[in-house]
């Protein structure tokens, strides 16, 4: 019996590209054996030396499905949310993720259409296919076992302790930081806060024992605690790995580990390390940068409609200035990248001084601080302003020198992006003046300032709906003059959320722009009370009431944005957006009465 028309297909494609000889093509074709797939590609790649992944490319073409190279994927603790682990071993099905109604899937056998059909009656959503390497899409369902099964136990006890802390341990069989255990559990602290998800990494002495937790979704969770004899060569190896002074134990350090170079496992991550002399000794806190990642587009940020479209208009500016101001993991550097990212052209120079620079981006003239050597944000605007830039962002202005030549370069052509650790946005004003600006000076170069906040998304596969009653509906009534049924967090999670019922995270904004009016209030100082009066009555929403938006779109829940940003609307009320202070109303009414 002839081949298959699509087996047939393969040998064309493969021809074609001149992996086969016409020949070869014409010898295989004539066979009268009927072949199954499996044995086709066996005598393809021992009798004709056709590589796995030419023949998939060749496979691809014929089933009309897009290849994929498995090994750049990684394997979640949310990948088998919505597939059984155990069906996907048995069929060789790798999910790779969700886009809205469609599951995603990595399949090497693309003539098995029951296995297509199992998974759409599974997961009750459509199914996109790719194609892979079966070696491969096995290779990481048992790679993902190893990690799950591998946890910290094996190192833990290596070191001769499960978790609880002994008074019986020889300090000594723990003081080198380059013994084999302490190599293991200083890798595998990193690799299962990365594989969670964390963005930090905490490890904390006290007087029997050293606690590892990290930070995910906002959260901090206690992943392992260590005995006090072993935390010292703990440190010391992190420390020799970020290159830091391991007999410096006085003072604290800062430094970077490029983790690539440190595992076997492909995980390409930076962090960004920074210890400090403690009461029990030394504690270290360590900021995950994951460089696989790319920064967001702005849209998926969570700018409200309004905020985004004068948000894309004001960084479009030719010159002035935009502030970013929150706090330590606010997502204000994410914010930053994704700005310049939008502005980014081949017709302008952008150039950026950071510490450290988190992520390297395409176009970008990127400059790393060196406070050691005298390389400080103001040195590097300095020198900025003598290269002609269209563009310059500043990593924080955090002293009069820095925010002085800010503000001069803002005022002489340039367009310059920075951050500034304030609550919100109308006490940046206050926080300039103080550093020693001149109000005329700020009011002239301020652009807008943008104050951000990150809160958890509530898990959309175990979301609940309640009506909101009592406080919470008055809350919602006065923010945004609307109540209704919003989303709540399910007690008991599911798998896609690790039981906790939020998954990711969106940001918040208070975004003022600068107006005729609030330039006047700059000019004459008043206080940011009347600043912020003076930006809501010109439309701005702040954190409160745009943490509310979020809440009545369904992305978060009320117990969240109410923990995220307390309310603020005591000395307001919104009547179709415009927002004026109740004492300004009240004599307003008197007056009417009188």
């Amino acid at each position: 019996m002839a081949l298959a028309r699509i087996q047939t297909s393969i040998l064309e494609n493969l021809r074609l590209v001149g992996h086969l000889s016409d020949e070869q093509f014409k010898e295989i074709t004539a066979t009268d054996e009927e072949m199954s797939g499996e044995a086709l590609e066996k005598l393809l790649g021992t009798e004709y030396k056709i590589s796995q992944f030419q023949l998939l490319i060749a496979k691809s073409k014929a089933c009309d499905l897009r290849p994929i190279n498995v090994r750049h994927c990684v394997v979640t603790e949310t990948t088998y949310a919505k597939l059984d682990k155990e069906f996907c071993q048995k069929h060789g099905v790798l999910p790779l993720g969700l886009a809205e109604d469609y599951i995603i899937i990595a399949i090497s056998n693309p003539f098995d259409l029951r296995v297509v059909t199992e998974v759409q009656k599974s997961t009750g959503m459509k199914v996109s296919i790719l194609l892979g390497l079966a070696s491969e899409i096995d290779k990481l369902i048992e790679q993902d076992e190893d990690h799950q099964s591998a946890g910290f136990g094996d190192v833990v006890e290596a070191l001769g302790e499960k978790f609880v802390s002994e008074d019986d341990l020889d300090e000594e069989d723990f003081s080198d930081e380059e013994s084999g255990p302490v190599i293991q559990l200083a890798n595998r602290i990193i690799e299962e806060a990365y594989y969670a998800g964390a963005s930090d990494i905490h490890i904390e002495p006290f007087e029997n024992q050293t606690r590892v937790r990290v930070r995910v979704d906002g959260v901090m969770t206690e992943r392992l605690t260590i005995p006090s004899a072993a935390s010292g060569a703990l440190l010391a190896r992190l420390k020799v790995m970020a290159q830091l002074d391991i007999a410096e134990k006085r003072k604290p350090q800062d430094g970077r580990i490029i983790f690539k170079q440190y595992n076997k496992r492909g995980i390409d991550i930076d962090l960004r390390v920074a210890t400090a002399p403690l009461n029990h000794g030394e504690g270290i806190v360590m900021r995950i940068l994951d460089k696989q990642k790319s920064t967001l587009p702005l849209p998926a940020l969570g700018f409200s409609d309004r905020n985004l479209g004068l948000y894309r208009e004001l960084i479009k500016r030719s010159y002035g200035m935009i502030l970013h101001c929150g706090p330590t993991g606010s997502g204000k550097s994410m914010t930053l990248y994704s700005a310049l990212g939008e502005i980014n052209s081949p017709e302008i120079c952008i150039r950026t001084a950071e510490d450290p620079i988190e992520y390297t981006l395409d176009g970008l003239l990127q400059m790393q601080m060196q406070r050691k050597i005298g390389l400080t944000f103001a040195s590097a605007l300095r020198s900025f302003l003598r290269q002609d830039p269209d563009v310059i962002l500043v990593g924080e202005i955090r002293d009069r020198e820095t925010a002085g030549i800010a503000v001069e370069a803002a005022l002489t052509g340039h367009l310059l992006f920075s951050t500034l650790h304030t609550n919100d946005a109308p006490t940046t004003v206050s926080r300039l003046t103080e550093m020693g600006i001149e109000p005329f000076m700020i009011s002239a170069s301020l652009i807008c300032v943008c104050a951000q906040r990150l809160m958890r998304r509530v898990c959309k596969s175990c979301q609940q709906k309640y009506q909101q009653e009592g406080n919470e509906a008055e809350i919602m009534q006065r923010a945004l003059g609307w109540t209704g049924r919003v989303p709540g967090a399910a007690e008991d999670g599911c798998p896609a959320c690790g039981g906790n019922g939020y998954k990711g995270r969106v940001g918040i904004h208070e975004l003022m722009a600068t107006s005729e009016e609030m330039v006047k209030g700059i000019n004459a100082g008043v206080e940011a009370a009347t600043i912020k009066q003076i930006a809501m009555r010109n439309g701005m929403m702040t954190l409160h009431q745009d943490s509310m938006l979020k809440v009545k779109e369904g992305v978060t829940t009320m117990e969240e944005a109410l923990g995220t940003v307390p309310p603020d609307m005591e000395a307001y009320e919104v009547d179709h957006n415009v927002v004026e202070p109740k004492a300004k109303k009240k004599k307003a009414a008197e007056k009417a009465d009188a």
